[in-house]
Order: structure tokens, then C-alpha cells, then sequence
């Protein structure tokens, strides 16, 4: 049987138009390469403080973020820094000479180990009261709102007396979006 005219200008059609239906990898490429550096830069909008459970932050209309400084955590029944449990809350509460030690010697322990410069830097450091000003002490302390006043009053001393001078307390943030945890500073 012999092809009309039509049916083969339509063969020679669709022969011409399978060759150009590749997919261009490269503009493809130059789209996801564009989307994951945006994605990189604009990941910085992380949230820094790790909720706990057992902890009920109080909340607060603060603004200002969180910033990565050492963490102190105090439940109704234990006091932690780093996640190493230092305390109780009842100790601290009774004012027992133990507790507060025991609090100083950690937090002097991280203040040793934040101190600690590479030899070759402390080498080429002039003075010890250029190294003290380059070490900003700051701590944020996670305290559950049923731990009483007096208590974070009595933890944030014996922080300012270890040369923990720039205190944060952390809480829940209440916006129209849902919570997040803020760090409201004091100096």
C-alpha cells in the first residue's frame, strides 16, 4: 500500500521534532546551584536554644534572639551548665555553702577552658589585660518558672562573682506565630 502526501510530510514532521526534545541539564543545574546558596545564607534564622521539656520557660514578649553563649539549665529540681548537673535547686534554695561552690568551681571550670588561647596566640598577646578584655563572659541561664526568685537571684550572683557579667534569661516568646525562645539580656 503506497503513503499519501499527507502521511509522509507528517513522518518527515515528527522525525524533525524527536531530535529537539532534550532536556537542558545545565539551566536545570544553574536553578538548584542559585536556590542552595539562597537556602545556605538565609539558614542563619536557626533557632540557637534547645527547648526542654522539663523545663517551662515563663513567657515574654521579648524580641531580641538568643545568642550562643553557655547554657545554665535550673528545673524545680536540679541546676545544670552544658548539661552537666552541678546542683539541686533545694541545695540552692537553702543557701548551703556545698551548692554554691560547687556552682563557682563549674563555672570557673568553663571560664578556664574559654580562656585557654593556642600557644603560638598567647605568644603574640602584649598583656594579660588585652586577653581579659577579648573574652566576653555572657551566660544564659534557662530558669522554669515555677524555680523561685530568690533562687535565680542567688545563681545570677554567684555567676557575676565567676566574671559572668553579661546574664540572659531565656524565655517563651509569645507572638501571633506561634512561641519561640528569646534571651533577654542584662548587664
Amino acid at each position: 500500500m503506497k503513503q499519501s502526501m499527507r502521511a509522509k510530510r507528517m513522518a518527515r514532521h515528527h522525525k524533525r521534532n524527536q531530535a529537539k526534545s532534550k532536556l537542558s541539564l545545565v539551566s536545570l543545574m544553574d536553578i538548584f546551584t542559585i536556590l542552595v546558596f539562597f537556602l545556605m545564607l538565609n539558614a542563619s534564622d536557626v533557632q540557637v536554644l534547645q527547648s526542654d521539656d522539663s523545663v517551662s520557660l515563663p513567657i515574654s514578649t521579648a524580641d531580641k534572639a538568643a545568642a550562643e553563649t553557655l547554657l545554665m539549665l535550673v528545673t524545680p529540681s536540679e541546676v545544670l551548665i552544658q548539661g552537666r548537673k552541678v546542683s539541686t535547686t533545694a541545695a540552692l534554695a537553702r543557701k548551703e555553702k556545698r551548692a554554691l561552690e560547687a556552682l563557682k568551681a563549674e563555672l570557673d571550670y568553663h571560664t578556664a577552658r574559654k580562656s585557654q588561647l593556642p600557644e603560638e596566640k598567647a605568644s603574640q598577646q602584649a598583656t594579660a589585660q588585652t586577653m581579659a578584655q577579648s573574652i566576653t563572659m555572657s551566660i544564659t541561664i534557662m530558669g522554669d518558672s515555677q524555680v523561685e526568685y530568690a533562687v535565680l537571684k542567688q545563681i545570677m550572683q554567684v555567676c557575676a562573682s565567676a566574671g559572668y557579667t553579661k546574664l540572659a534569661l531565656a524565655v517563651e516568646n509569645k507572638s501571633d506565630t506561634g512561641s519561640a525562645l528569646s534571651a533577654g539580656g542584662m548587664q
